[in-house]
C-alpha cells in the first residue's frame, strides 16, 4: 500500500494541471489537488476504479464541481504564463495558440471539456473516462472527438481570418 507521501510525490503533477484546466485558478487548482489528496486518503480503501490516477481524477473533478455550485466567480486564465525555455517571440506566439484553445474549451459544457482534457492530458482509456462521467464509453468517445472537431474547426476558421 502506498503512503500519502508516495501518493502525492506520484500524482500530484497530474491532479494539479486537470485541476488548472478545469479551474484556470493556480489558488483554486491547489486547493482541488490538496482536497483531492486528503480525501483519497481518507477513502483509499473504497477505490472502485481500475487506475487510481482515474480514482484521483474524479475526485478532483466532483471537488471542481463542489466548488462551481458554492461561487459562480470565475477566474480567467492569466496572460503571464511564459515558458522559459522558449525565445520570447515564441512564448507570445505559444502563449496565443493556448489562448485560443484555452477559450474555446471554456466555451464547451464542463463534461465535454472534462472528457477531452481526461483523455489528450492524462491519457485516461475512453473506459475510465466512462467511469469518471458516469456515461457509456461510446458516448466518452463521441464527446472527445466532437472537441477535437470543434478545436480543429476554430483554428481553421480563424486561419482563414487572418
Amino acid at each position: 500500500m502506498l503512503t500519502l507521501q508516495e501518493l502525492y510525490e506520484t500524482y500530484s503533477k497530474d491532479i494539479y494541471r486537470f485541476a488548472y484546466w478545469l479551474s484556470g485558478n493556480p489558488s483554486d487548482a491547489e486547493d482541488i489537488t490538496s482536497e483531492t489528496f486528503v480525501r483519497a486518503w481518507f477513502n483509499y480503501d473504497s477505490t472502485k476504479m481500475e487506475t487510481l490516477k482515474a480514482y484521483l481524477m474524479k475526485i478532483a473533478r466532483n471537488i471542481y464541481l463542489e466548488m462551481l455550485r458554492k461561487d459562480q466567480d470565475h477566474a480567467p486564465l492569466e496572460d503571464h504564463l511564459p515558458d522559459r525555455q522558449n525565445s520570447m517571440e515564441t512564448s507570445i506566439q505559444l502563449q496565443g495558440e493556448l489562448k485560443k484553445v484555452w477559450n474555446t474549451l471554456q466555451m464547451l459544457n464542463e463534461d465535454d471539456r472534462t472528457a477531452f482534457l481526461l483523455r489528450v492530458e492524462h491519457e485516461l482509456p475512453y473506459a475510465e473516462i466512462a467511469r469518471v462521467l458516469k456515461i457509456s464509453e461510446t458516448a466518452a468517445k463521441v464527446k472527445v472527438h466532437r472537441v477535437r472537431r470543434k478545436l480543429l474547426e476554430e483554428r481553421i476558421r480563424k486561419e482563414e481570418n487572418e
